[in-house]
């Protein structure tokens, strides 16, 4: 499930995707004749495998632009890095929380209330929604998709009619709606996005994590079912939030004292945040530890003695 080193797709000439698990989202690389352009960087821990991936790909050559479709610890982590090898390349963000980047406010970014690290980086313009960008020799019209994220963007390349998705669909489903852990309506926001794919039907689609595809329908059934569950019940959203950040946590660290895991997430504003909102009478220890027995229940995690190890 980590997949640090990535697996290599190339999907078109200029085109590579590195899949890289869960930890850190995919990366796309666009080589073009005159320039170059990686979309979305990984998460921070992994900068060295990225930047390892970015030079064996690029043989030589210069990285010219980074872009990020959103701003979340595991799109953005290897900026710092790639920036620091490349001393020379522009970085577009989403608008958004370009103010934040800019004051570097890691409460602000959602790295502290998530439990997540970022290295400070830098950028030189934004990536508005509407507008056309040029990555490689391909242009890239830049759409909104809030929902998982209010600012994220999906990137759509009408020529191959290629889509870089992001987290706003995946080929089972779709990211966390981490609005609605901050008590903001946000599901409505993930349905019209799911819609706005549908109306660009693309025939292939590069999902922030996990394997390229292009049973794209399907997709889109199985992530408007999912919607559906989640609006119906919102309290498995929740719970399943809840869990996608634990996680998170095992994948980075790989393994962690029981005691220490709780105290951990007991610490994450997150987790605070979600159980003030939604879950005022829990005893907080008790419910984080439900949800990590439901992590081993379902293999993703396993303890041996006080340890917490992470699976898969």
């Amino acid at each position: 499930m980590g997949r640090p080193g990535g697996g290599l797709a190339m999907l078109h000439a200029d085109v590579a995707v590195f899949e890289r698990g869960w930890l850190s989202s995919n990366n796309i690389l666009i080589r073009g004749r005159d320039s170059t352009a990686l979309i979305d960087t990984g998460y921070v821990t992994h900068a060295p495998q990225t930047l390892a991936l970015v030079e064996s790909a690029l043989a030589g050559r210069a990285l010219d632009t980074i872009l990020n479709t959103h701003l979340h610890s595991d799109h953005c982590g290897g900026n710092a890095a790639l920036q620091a090898r490349y001393p020379a390349v522009r970085t577009l963000i989403p608008p958004g929380a370009s103010q934040h980047v800019r004051d570097w406010d890691p409460h602000a970014l959602t790295y502290v209330p998530t439990g997540q690290s970022c290295a400070r980086f830098g950028f030189d313009a934004l990536l508005l929604p509407g507008t056309e960008v040029k990555l490689g020799d391909m242009r890239w019209q830049v759409h909104a998709a809030p929902g998982h994220d209010p600012h994220s963007v999906i990137l759509f390349e009408p020529a191959s009619r290629l889509l870089v998705s992001a987290d706003a669909l995946w080929e089972r489903g779709f990211g966390v709606v981490f609005p609605e852990l901050e008590g903001l309506d946000a599901f409505e926001h993930v349905g019209h996005t799911i819609d706005l794919i549908e109306a660009l039907a693309p025939t292939q689609v590069i999902p922030g994590h996990g394997p390229v595809f292009t049973d794209v329908s399907g997709a889109i059934v199985r992530a408007r079912d999912r919607l559906a569950g989640f609006v119906a019940s919102p309290e498995k959203h929740i719970r399943h939030a809840a869990k996608v950040l634990l996680k998170f946590k095992l994948l980075e660290m790989q393994e962690l004292e029981f005691a220490s895991f709780v105290a951990w997430a007991q610490a994450t504003p997150y987790f605070a945040l979600i159980a003030q909102r939604h879950l005022p009478l829990a005893d907080a220890a008790r419910w984080i530890d439900e949800l990590i027995q439901d992590l081993i229940r379902a293999g993703a995690a396993a303890r041996e003695g006080s340890l917490i190890r992470n699976v898969g």
